[in-house]
């Protein structure tokens, strides 16, 4: 098949799972914060939401997680970035 020798589909793929597994992570943070099992570090949070910010956005707002924490208000302004940076690509 054309399609799967395509560098753009194979990126788009990398960059919808990044974002899968930053939404999935900040679930299970928010699972073992309620349970008391081992946490996520915030370090790795905010990774995780530097290269995938739709999904941590959208684990924040669905699991109600890291709402409050100042340095969490990153992750809309990296979603704001990626968005410019998808903007330009796609008019550059």
């Amino acid at each position: 098949m054309e399609w799967t020798k395509d560098p753009l589909i194979w990126l788009a793929g990398v960059y919808l799972l990044m974002n899968l597994v930053a939404l999935a992570a900040y679930g299970l943070d928010k699972h073992r914060a309620r349970t008391g099992g081992w946490r996520i570090s915030e370090r790795t949070l905010l990774t995780l939401a530097l290269l995938g910010p739709f999904g941590a956005l959208a684990g924040m707002r669905r699991f109600r997680h890291k709402t409050r924490k100042a340095l969490f208000m990153l992750v809309p302004v990296f979603a704001a970035l990626h968005l410019l940076l998808l903007l330009a690509l796609l008019y550059h």
